[in-house]
C-alpha cells in the first residue's frame, strides 16, 4: 500500500466575501428595479385618476337614484 496516494478532502474555506458582495448588489438592483416599477405604476394610475376626475368623466360622489 505504499503506492496508494491519499486523496485530500475538500476543506470548507467559508464564504467568499467578493461573491457575497456581488450577489448582494445584484439582488439589490433587481429588487430595487421591481420596487421602482411598482411605484411608477401606482403613480401612473393616480395621475390617470385625477386627470379623469378633473375632466369630469368620473366622480367620487355617489349619485342618488
Amino acid at each position: 500500500m505504499a503506492n496508494v496516494q491519499k486523496i485530500g478532502k475538500a476543506v470548507y474555506k467559508g464564504p467568499s466575501v467578493v461573491k457575497e458582495i456581488i450577489y448582494g448588489i445584484t439582488l439589490g438592483f433587481a429588487v430595487g428595479g421591481l420596487w421602482k416599477m411598482h411605484h411608477w405604476n401606482n403613480q401612473r394610475r393616480t395621475k390617470e385618476f385625477y386627470d379623469l376626475l378633473e375632466k369630469g368623466e368620473i366622480s367620487v360622489v355617489v349619485e342618488d337614484e
